[in-house]
């Protein structure tokens, strides 16, 4: 019977020929054939045993590049000719390592929820790069004790709650509501969630990390040092290396807390309700976090168009000190004891993904939610300022022509207005008001210029009510819009100010002086990496070179 690595090295063999002989084969297939051969050796040298390397032609390729979002392989041409998706850090490095020597480009795929699909597609289809899934790093560790948790890139928020769950009754996390989503990309942006104004982001909950730098070496804390430990905690994906682990300390939570979901449409006052909520949202209590989704319906009484508001909420505590809290400044909402249902915090991560009559084993389910997928745009913004009663009404005007459109109002305050807007490279926090997430769905290719029309529309008039010099908006929505007709490219520093200013404002021009430091060849990229600009960063700021 022949070795492991004997049948590791013949597979890779036949790939290479298959590469030569397909009809199908990339047009850079001596490209790839020199990757291979490289990362033959490397697997060699490491004595590694795993079928790792896919190509198009085979079938695991499709699942490890899939995504829901239809409008992805639809709008951009470029698909990776190789995707990676190792088993052991050894395997990683070899493919960083080949990358490097022959130039290639590097994307790291974690989870599916991209919304430009930048980790796995490229806009360009020009340039050939590689993508790294890192599908196989998926473990999470609880340390009860320490309070912390060591968690791989891969593992969904999911597995990450149901197994902090199954640990222990008080401890939690404060990460996303969507248990689909990759913990690598979460964090690497912020990671905002329905905890968020108790105990701020995901991301400002990450003590270390380990990575595997462009040299191929892994780095904790301690040797990757602070500069670079400061951009990972933020600062957005596919820029500084390749993340192997977070660790992160987890809060304490009570056993029982409280959930409510109101809904008012208009001829119930939504738009009266919806404007006092921007007074009050970020001021109140801090265990209290009351998200808006508004979305464009029937009436039920009349048939009608209408608007309808739902105030989806949690609180970290009994109903008696909730319905106090919101009685005394926030009348308007008209919430009653019905209203409140108390739960566990594990169980209201499946009140707030929809996830009803289930055990929190349902919390694992991997792919993306949503059925059987759809065509789907999202954009971001900040508001400092509340939006007048005329501004909603015109909003609402706008929501009611189209069919598949939420806006998302998420508030701010409390703990997150507890860092400065240096202290990691997310600096949405004191002065913001709260969030607005846009997200327009359309079910076939038909409907998408007409809707992406819309949405682009819609976002033109909201400029007027949401933040500027810079228009903000949050990395982990990432929006290919901002800085479109070629103002934005990642490989020079003016154009890609349009974008980096948006995500990050004077942070930005600190991500690149530690993406200078540490991967000045921009090894690690994608179209809305932070670049690399050797020789230019003195002129930038000074620091950190």
């Amino acid at each position: 019977m022949s070795s492991p690595l004997a049948f590791t090295l013949t597979f890779l063999f036949l790939i290479s020929t298959n590469l030569l002989l397909s009809e199908a084969a990339s047009s850079n297939n001596q490209t790839y054939n020199n990757f291979l051969e490289c990362l033959i050796d490397q697997f060699q040298r490491s004595n590694s045993s795993t079928n790792t390397i896919f190509t198009p032609q085979n079938a695991t390729y499709t699942a490890l590049t899939f995504t829901d979002n239809f409008r992805v392989p639809a709008t951009w041409p470029g698909k990776p000719d190789l995707v990676v998706a190792p088993r052991s850090v050894s395997e990683i490095q070899g493919a960083v390592l080949c990358s490097r020597i022959l130039g290639l480009q590097i994307k790291v795929k974690s989870g599916g929820h991209d919304y430009e699909g930048l980790s796995f597609f490229s806009t360009a289809g020009s340039e050939p790069f590689v993508v790294v899934n890192m599908i196989n790093f998926r473990s999470v560790t609880i340390d009860e004790k320490a309070n912390t948790a060591r968690v791989q890139p891969a593992a969904t928020l999911g597995e990450l709650y149901q197994t902090i769950s199954r640990t222990s009754k008080t401890l939690a996390f404060p990460a996303g509501a969507c248990p689909t989503v990759g913990v690598g990309g979460h964090l690497l942006g912020g990671g905002y969630g329905m905890m968020s104004r108790k105990h701020s982001l995901a991301s400002d909950h990450i003590v270390d990390a380990l990575l595997i730098n462009a040299d191929g070496e892994v780095l904790d804390r301690k040797t990757m040092g602070e500069d670079l430990f400061w951009a990972i905690r933020g600062g957005g994906g596919t820029s500084f290396g390749i993340i192997l682990e977070f660790t992160v300390t987890l809060v304490t939570v009570p056993e029982t807390i409280t959930v409510f979901n109101v809904t008012r449409t208009l001829e119930e006052n939504a738009t009266e309700v919806v404007h006092k909520w921007q007074h009050v949202a970020e001021k109140i209590d801090d265990n209290l976090l009351m998200r808006i989704f508004i979305n464009p319906t029937n009436s039920p009484k009349t048939g009608s168009r209408t608007i309808e508001a739902s105030f989806t909420s949690l609180y970290l505590g009994k109903p008696s000190d909730l319905l106090t809290a919101v009685g005394g400044q926030f009348p308007e909402l008209g919430l009653t004891e019905k209203d409140c249902v108390e739960m566990s915090w594990a169980d209201s991560l499946l009140y707030f993904a929809y996830i009803e009559n289930k055990t929190l084993d349902a919390l694992l389910v991997k792919r993306p939610q949503g059925g059987p997928g759809a065509y789907f745009k999202g954009k971001s913004d900040f508001v400092s300022d509340p939006i007048p009663l005329s501004g909603l009404k015109e909003i609402w005007e706008f929501l009611i022509q189209v069919d598949g459109a939420q806006l998302e109002l998420s508030p701010f305050g409390g703990a997150l207005s507890n860092y400065s807007d240096e202290e990691t490279p997310f600096p949405h926090r004191k002065g913001n008001l709260y969030m607005i997430h846009y997200g327009v769905l359309w079910r076939n290719s038909i409907e998408g210029e007409a809707s992406l029309s819309w949405t682009r529309g819609f976002y033109d008039y909201m400029a007027r009510h949401v933040t500027k010099n810079p228009r903000a908006a949050y990395v982990n929505y990432r929006d290919l819009d901002i800085g479109r007709n070629g103002e934005g490219n990642s490989t020079n520093y003016e154009q890609a100010r349009v974008w980096g200013e948006r995500y990050f404002k004077n942070n930005f021009k600190r991500l690149v002086c530690v993406k200078t430091k540490f991967d000045p060849s921009n090894l690690f990229r994608n179209e809305q990496s932070i670049p690399s600009l050797v020789g230019e960063v003195a002129a930038l700021t000074g620091n950190v070179v």
